[in-house]
């Protein structure tokens, strides 16, 4: 992990909740405390304490105004503050990415960590960091963040589950009569 402070970390491609487990997994066993947010659906009443206690934030995807402001307050209180965001929102629409995630980084000041998810090659990669260029529009910024997940591959179900069917088809035996 860089020697920073306060980062928000943007993971792509967002194709399974394996996703999720991964980032947890491997910030605990850098002994880093991550923030994340996530739909408010995954807080309901009885789960809300124990996801916040383990650094959820709960966003309305229906209505999400007001939200790139209150992170920009929140990294601006807190002297650490790792906050680890999915720009797509959704596993449905991995490709289709929100821009919330470059605004509170540009707003704070505070620089991008790329997390990408590779499927295909079974890693996960942590990095290059990028700072938000003042000078940039939204759409160059977008392109060279896009540029820094170089070829990473989300989970495939559709595909999954065929090399899986394929291989068991492939291992009967043809049955005689």
């Amino acid at each position: 992990m860089p020697d920073e402070p306060k980062l928000v970390l943007v993971g792509a491609p967002h194709t399974t909740n394996f996703d999720f487990v991964l980032t947890k997994l491997t910030a605990g066993a850098l002994g880093v405390r991550l923030s994340w947010v996530g739909k408010r659906s995954l807080f309901p009443r009885p789960l809300a304490p124990i996801a916040r206690r383990l650094g959820g934030i709960p966003v309305d995807r229906a209505s999400s105004e007001g939200f790139v402001d209150a992170m920009v307050a929140e990294f601006r209180r807190r002297d650490r503050f790792y906050l680890a965001l999915m720009p797509a929102g959704s596993r449905a629409t991995p490709d289709r990415w929100r821009s919330g995630f470059y605004y509170i980084a540009r707003d704070a000041g505070v620089p991008m960590l790329i997390v990408a998810f590779d499927w295909e090659r079974r890693t996960m990669r942590l990095g290059p960091m990028l700072r938000p260029r003042p000078d940039a529009t939204y759409e160059d910024e977008l392109a060279r963040i896009r540029a820094s997940f170089g070829g990473a591959r989300g989970r495939s179900r559709s595909a999954a589950s065929f090399a899986v069917t394929r291989r068991v088809l492939d291992a009967r035996e043809p049955r005689g009569r």
